[in-house]
C-alpha cells in the first residue's frame, strides 16, 4: 500500500474494497467521506461533522520528521491537529500540546503474561517516542493498555498483571516522562497492596519531572454483557479528582463513566480544562454513542476532552458466555479505535483510524474554555440548587416521581 506525507503527517492511500475492521475498506469514516465526495461537498459535511473552531476548519499539524518516520516504520497511525482561541488583551495564549495512544495487543493472549507485558511495553515505545519528539506535553495511553482486556473472561487468573501504583507499567513510563518533559496518563489494573491486595480499575498519573503526581480509580463499572467487570474490582472511591499540571489542569473519566452526566459535571465543578477519558469498548455495543458522548461532556461542561479506545479483536484461550441465550465465544467484538479530542466550542479532530495503532496528537488554546463559558453562560445559568433538591428526593425511600398526568387521560372516549 503506497504511503505519502502531507502537513507534516503519514497519509496512507486508502484501499477501496472493504477491509478487516475497516470502514468499507477505509481507515475511518472521516476517510472514507474525503476520498468519495466532491470537494465542496465534504467540506460542508466535514463542517457538520467536526463543527467549526471559532469560525474555522481545524488546522493540521506539521510534525518533525522523527515522529512520521517512526509511524512509517512502524505502522501506526499519525495526525495531527490545532484547536484555536480568540486572541485576547489580557491575558496570553495557553496552548497545550495532547498526546493520545491507541494500540492492540502485541501477542496472543495464550502467550506468557510476563511475554506479553513485555511485546506491550516494546509495542508502544516508539509511538511515545514519536510523541515525545512532536513536543507532546500531556501524553494518555487507553484504559488497562499494560494487559489484554481479559475482563470479558470473569477468569480470576487474569489478576496477575495488576500492580501497584509504582509498578512496573509506572516505571516503565516515568523514564519518558523524564526524557520527554511530559505528564503522562497510565491507566492499569492496580492491585492495592495496603488494602488486602484489592483490584481496582486506576489512572496513575505521572508528572514530567517523572515523580507520581497521583491516582484515580473508575467510578462507574459497567454491567453489560461481556462487560460485567463487577467480577474484579467496584466502583471507585476517589471521588472526581483534577490534578493540577505544569500544563493545565487535568481530569480522567475512565471508559464507562462517560455514560454519566453528572460524572462529566463533577470533573468540571473541581476546575478541569482537559478530561481524558480513556476507555475499551466494542463496536456492537456502543460505536454509535463514541462520537457524541466526549463532544457532549466538553460542550456541556467547557472544557476539552480527550476519548482514547483500544483498537484490535482480542481472542482469549477458553471460551465464555454473556448470559443473553448466545453460543459462547473466545472474544467480544472488535475495539474499534476511533480516538479523538472534542473541544468546548462543539469542534472536534476527525478520529484515529477504527483498525490501526495511532497516535493524535492535538495543540488546544485552554484559553477557550473560559471563553465558551463567557459566551454560553452554561455554568452561571446553571440551577445547580434545583438538581441538589430532585437529587436528595430521589435518594429517599419514599420518593416519587414528579409526574403531572391528564386527568383524562384513562377516560374512555364516547
Amino acid at each position: 500500500m503506497e504511503k505519502s506525507t502531507q502537513n507534516g503527517a503519514v497519509k496512507e492511500e486508502q484501499p477501496k474494497s472493504s477491509g478487516d475492521a475497516s470502514v468499507c475498506g477505509y481507515d475511518s469514516l472521516h476517510h472514507l467521506l474525503k476520498d468519495n465526495l466532491k470537494p465542496h461537498h465534504y467540506q460542508e459535511v466535514n463542517r457538520l461533522l467536526t463543527g467549526l473552531n471559532c469560525g474555522k476548519p481545524l488546522d493540521t499539524i506539521v510534525l518533525p520528521e522523527s515522529a512520521t518516520d517512526l509511524s512509517v516504520q512502524h505502522g501506526f497511525d499519525l495526525q495531527a491537529y490545532s484547536f484555536h482561541a480568540e486572541k485576547e488583551l489580557l491575558r496570553e495564549p495557553r496552548i497545550v500540546r495532547v498526546g493520545l495512544i491507541q494500540n492492540s495487543i502485541a501477542l496472543p493472549t495464550t502467550a506468557h503474561f510476563a511475554d506479553q507485558k513485555k511485546a506491550l511495553f516494546e509495542k508502544v515505545k516508539p509511538i511515545i517516542d514519536a510523541a515525545g519528539s512532536s513536543g507532546v506535553n500531556i501524553l494518555c495511553l487507553q484504559e488497562a493498555w499494560m494487559m489484554p482486556f481479559a475482563l470479558c473472561t470473569r477468569e480470576k487468573r487474569w489478576c496477575e498483571f495488576a500492580e501497584p501504583v509504582d509498578g512496573e507499567s509506572t516505571q516503565f513510563l516515568q523514564s519518558f516522562a523524564l526524557k520527554y518533559n511530559m505528564v503522562i496518563i497510565s491507566p492499569i489494573l492496580e492491585r492495592d497492596m495496603n488494602h488486602g491486595e484489592v483490584i481496582w480499575n486506576t489512572v496513575v498519573v505521572i508528572g514530567n519531572h517523572g515523580n507520581i503526581i497521583g491516582k484515580h480509580r473508575k467510578n462507574h463499572i459497567p454491567r453489560v454483557g461481556d462487560f460485567n467487570e463487577s467480577t474484579y474490582y467496584i466502583e471507585g472511591n476517589t471521588g472526581h479528582p483534577v490534578f493540577e499540571t505544569q500544563f493545565g489542569k487535568i481530569g480522567i473519566n475512565i471508559c464507562y463513566g462517560r455514560h454519566h452526566p453528572l460524572n462529566w459535571l463533577a470533573f468540571g465543578l473541581n476546575g478541569a480544562e482537559i478530561v481524558f477519558n480513556p476507555s475499551a469498548t466494542v463496536g456492537e455495543l456502543s460505536e454509535p454513542m463514541w462520537s457524541i458522548e466526549a463532544r457532549n461532556g466538553a460542550i456541556a461542561n467547557s472544557y476539552f476532552v480527550a476519548a482514547i479506545n483500544r483498537v484490535g479483536t482480542e481472542t482469549f484461550p477458553n471460551a465464555f458466555t454473556s448470559g443473553d441465550g448466545k453460543p459462547a465465544h473466545a472474544d467480544f467484538g472488535h475495539f474499534y479505535g476511533s480516538s479523538y479530542v472534542a473541544a468546548p466550542d462543539a469542534s472536534c479532530t476527525p478520529s484515529l483510524s477504527r483498525n490501526r495503532d495511532g497516535l493524535l496528537v492535538t495543540d488546544m488554546d485552554l484559553n477557550l474554555c473560559r471563553q465558551v463559558k463567557d459566551k454560553w453562560g452554561f455554568r452561571m445559568t446553571a440551577r445547580y440548587e434545583l438538581y441538589e433538591e430532585t437529587l436528595a428526593n430521589y435518594m429517599k425511600s419514599d420518593f416519587e416521581p414528579q409526574i403531572i398526568g391528564d386527568p383524562l387521560l384513562h377516560k374512555k372516549s364516547s
